[in-house]
C-alpha cells in the first residue's frame, strides 16, 4: 500500500472516529523539497491537491504538471513575503498564511485589480511563540474583520502547534476561533497529530513526509 492510501485510510478512519462523514477532509500533499518523481507518483494515483511552502519552488514545477494533470489545486502553506505576493495570486488557489495586515492590503489591491483572490486562511499563532508567524490569538478577530472589510475571501484559519506539546487544546481554540467569526475552513493537523485535528473539526490536514518519504535539503 502506497503512504498515499495509508494515509487516506487513517483520515477516513479518523473521520469515522469522530463522527464526522466521509471526505469532510481535505488532504493537502506537501511536496515541498520532494523530488518531481515522488510527486508524480502521487499525482498519478489520482491525488490532485498539493502544498507548497516556496513561491519560487512551486512557479518551477507547478505549470507543466497543472498542463498534464486536469484539476490540480495547489495550496500555499508557507510564510508568504508581501513582495511575493503578485506572484502567488496567480499560482496558488488558496493561501493559508495571511498573517498581517502589510500582507491583507497587498492581496486585497491585487484581488481588485485581477477581480479574483485565492481563498484564504488566517494563520493563528495559538502558542504565542515569538520564533513563528501568525496573529496573536486575541488578536484574531479583528484581523479576520478587518481583512474582509477590504472584500478578502477569508474562509478560515490555520495554525500549528508549538512542537513538543499536546496539540489538542490549540486545536480545540482554533475551532473556537473559527466558530466565533463564523469561518468554515480550519486548516490544521500534519503527519504526527492530524488524527486529532480531523477529531477537533479540521476540514484541511497538511502531510508531507508519511506519504512521500522523508525530505531531503541538501540540494536547496
Amino acid at each position: 500500500m502506497s503512504g498515499l492510501s495509508q494515509i487516506l485510510d487513517r483520515i477516513r478512519a479518523a473521520e469515522t472516529a469522530a463522527g464526522r462523514a466521509p471526505g469532510s477532509v481535505a488532504l493537502i500533499a506537501v511536496s515541498k523539497v520532494q523530488p518531481p518523481e515522488r510527486v508524480e507518483a502521487v499525482l498519478e494515483e489520482g491525488h490532485l491537491l498539493f502544498g507548497e511552502n516556496y513561491v519560487q519552488e512551486a512557479a518551477g514545477k507547478w505549470p507543466g504538471w497543472r498542463a498534464r494533470f486536469a484539476g490540480v489545486s495547489v495550496h500555499m502553506i508557507g510564510p508568504l513575503q508581501t513582495n511575493k505576493a503578485k506572484q502567488a495570486v496567480e499560482l496558488f488557489e488558496a493561501i493559508h498564511t495571511l498573517d498581517r495586515p502589510s500582507l491583507a492590503q497587498k492581496l486585497a489591491r491585487l484581488a481588485q485589480a485581477r477581480g479574483a483572490s485565492p481563498r484564504l486562511f488566517v494563520q493563528v499563532n495559538t502558542g504565542a511563540e515569538p520564533q513563528k508567524a501568525g496573529v496573536l490569538p486575541e488578536g484574531v478577530d479583528a484581523f479576520v474583520a478587518e481583512a474582509q472589510a477590504m472584500d478578502l475571501p477569508v474562509e478560515g484559519l490555520m495554525c500549528i502547534p508549538p512542537e513538543g506539546t499536546d496539540p489538542a487544546p490549540h486545536f480545540a481554540a482554533l475551532a473556537e476561533m473559527a466558530a466565533r467569526n463564523g469561518l468554515t475552513g480550519l486548516s490544521m493537523g500534519m503527519s504526527a497529530d492530524f488524527e486529532a485535528a480531523i477529531a477537533a473539526g479540521a476540514t484541511h490536514v497538511r502531510v508531507g513526509s508519511a506519504i512521500f518519504g522523508a525530505r531531503d535539503y541538501s540540494n536547496r
